[in-house]
């Protein structure tokens, strides 16, 4: 089970932001996917920031309120960012997801992103290996 790493289990597609883009635009995003938050990356796809579907909805009812849309994802992302590395054990990252941290995390290598790993993607790596044992047990 050791064996098992974020990078075989990672989604290596995730939704990104930009720290420019404009709140609204990200709600967009977040609204056509099923992630509840993502990355926040330069030109160069180096992790910046992570931004929520919680950090943008007190924008939204500001803006909703005032009806303007002036938030940029820069003003409500978060630049301290819990990562993994692509060789994390999805062991090691299950006992991570246990407490209140984080739902996903960015999968970064030399500060660029490589995908992003949730719960659900931990919860298949370790159902599809509980899968095995049970075969090889009736094997026996």
């Amino acid at each position: 089970m050791e064996s098992l790493k974020a990078k075989d289990y990672m989604q290596t597609k995730p939704i990104t932001f930009g720290a420019d883009m404009m709140v609204q635009n990200a709600v967009t995003k977040f609204l056509n996917s099923h992630q509840l938050g993502g990355p926040v990356v330069d030109a160069q796809g180096h992790l910046i920031g992570w931004v929520s579907e919680q950090d943008c909805i007190a924008v939204m009812l500001k803006e909703a309120y005032h009806c303007e849309q002036v938030a940029q994802v820069r003003d409500v992302m978060r630049k301290e960012v819990l990562a993994v590395g692509p060789d994390t054990s999805i062991l090691d990252l299950a006992e991570m997801m246990m407490g209140q941290k984080p739902k996903i995390y960015p999968v970064v290598e030399g500060g660029r992103l490589l995908g992003v790993i949730s719960r659900h993607n931990v919860m298949q790596a370790i159902h599809a290996q509980l899968g095995t044992c049970f075969v090889r047990q009736a094997r026996v």
